[in-house]
């Protein structure tokens, strides 16, 4: 029997209410794009007209937060639907800020966007004392100085510290690229793996070993927190196994902020972007023909998640466009600039 399958301290206690996007744990975000908003030039169809200019502040902030986390996620609102039992034009009118949603829909988008209430409500940091005086303190802070203080505090309060024996500049040797799907992760990091002599680990494929069967199959039984689970142990187990390594992540893996702390923190990251449109094309030449069906809405889709993501894929340690020129090229600076971060002589 299928179900039997997962184990049972990973599989959700509660899978109706995890039946989050069927969307692929490696970047369904550009295959499984779908025709989810016909936007109406930016607004919710039906939603806005005389409730235009009566929209409440606070409910257009909510709703923004809404559906900058649904696009995080790699979520359509059709899947988000699926997710909450609420229908998609009330999402629409909600992440419109047009909607005045009850608390038990929030709860729903909550769970179905793994989040806390508190942060669609943008009152996360109202929680504590020690909460309200960090916040306080960072609160005029620059990008650069929120990073060194993000840093010193991975060191402090780590959920994962390295082994006894590692030295902090080891995370160099353990290379991780992120990006998504489309970006080149894959084909990249077999040939940076095989330049360095390093293993490459192919997270998707560890997620199914651990899994006992597909990714499709985790997301159709258990849903994408069920996936997020074996990705944080899969990638647990890469750092704790290669002390030298080639890492190509799924694009998604920004979206669970734990996972994405522990990547930082022990490895050195790559983050290969590239234009929406060769995104696009990359999946497409893969042989993967489904976000042409509906390539308008694919593409903005894509586009939207995309936006959802940059901000987070920035934090990498190096920043490469593989957009542009040819595989080769983008090759040669990937492996010029790993090599250099590591210290080893950049052959010609």
């Amino acid at each position: 029997m299928r179900a039997r399958i997962l184990s049972n301290n990973l599989a959700p206690s509660s899978p109706e209410a995890e039946v989050a996007a069927r969307r692929g744990g490696e970047d369904n975000s550009a295959s499984n794009a779908s025709a989810e908003t016909r936007e109406n030039g930016g607004a919710a169809p039906g939603a806005l007209g005389t409730a235009e200019g009566r929209r409440e502040p606070f409910l257009v902030a909510l709703g923004e937060r809404v559906r900058g986390l649904r696009a995080r996620r790699g979520l359509t609102r059709k899947a988000l639907a699926r997710a909450t039992g609420v229908s998609e034009r009330h999402l629409a009118n909600l992440e419109y800020g047009v909607g005045n949603a009850s608390i038990l829909i929030l709860l729903n988008v909550t769970r179905a966007l793994q989040c806390p209430l508190a942060e669609i409500l943008g009152d996360v940091t109202t929680s504590s004392p020690e909460w309200l005086m960090l916040r306080e303190m960072l609160s005029d802070r620059d990008e650069a100085t929120l990073r060194r203080v993000r840093l010193a505090a991975s060191e402090l309060v780590g959920a994962a510290p390295p082994r006894g024996d590692e030295a902090p500049s080891a995370r160099r040797s353990r290379i991780a690229l992120i990006g998504l799907r489309g970006a080149g992760k894959s084909t990249l990091g077999r040939m940076l793996a095989e330049d360095l002599d390093f293993p490459f680990v192919e997270l998707s494929r560890e997620i199914e070993k651990l899994a006992g069967c597909s990714i499709s199959e985790i997301l159709g039984l258990y849903g994408q927190n069920a996936y997020r689970r074996y990705e944080r142990r899969a990638l647990e187990e890469a750092i704790e196994a290669y002390p030298e390594a080639v890492i190509a992540t799924a694009g998604g893996l920004v979206s669970d902020l734990g996972s994405f702390n522990l990547l930082l923190r022990r490895c050195m990251s790559v983050w290969l972007k590239a234009d929406p449109e060769d995104h696009m094309s990359r999946v497409a030449a893969q042989g993967d023909l489904r976000p042409m069906a509906a390539s308008r809405e694919a593409m903005e889709d894509l586009k939207s998640i995309l936006a959802g993501r940059t901000a987070f894929y920035s934090k990498a340690d190096i920043h490469i466009d593989t957009s542009g020129q040819s595989l080769i090229d983008t090759f040669e600076i990937l492996r010029a600039q790993a090599r250099e971060a590591i210290g080893l002589p950049v052959r010609t």
